[in-house]
């Protein structure tokens, strides 16, 4: 009877790790997506500052190259 409890009894910490495998990969998955959005959404918003600096650097030597034609 000894070896049937035991028996039972991993075979219930079996189904139990199934059950959180199951359960748990795809919240896992899930926290894991919602990160690597993130950290892309913020990458790509950094690339779109890079790029406004740029222009905005450009625009400013245009407009001083002009002001020292004007000159």
């Amino acid at each position: 009877m000894k070896d049937a409890k035991d028996v039972m009894r991993i075979v219930g910490m079996i189904l139990l790790g199934v059950f959180v495998f199951a359960v748990g990969m795809p919240i896992v998955l899930t926290v894991a997506g919602i990160a690597t959005g993130i950290i892309s959404f913020l990458i790509g918003l950094a690339v779109l500052l890079i790029k406004v600096a740029v222009v905005l650097a450009i625009g400013y030597l245009i407009l001083v190259g002009i002001r020292a034609l004007l000159r």
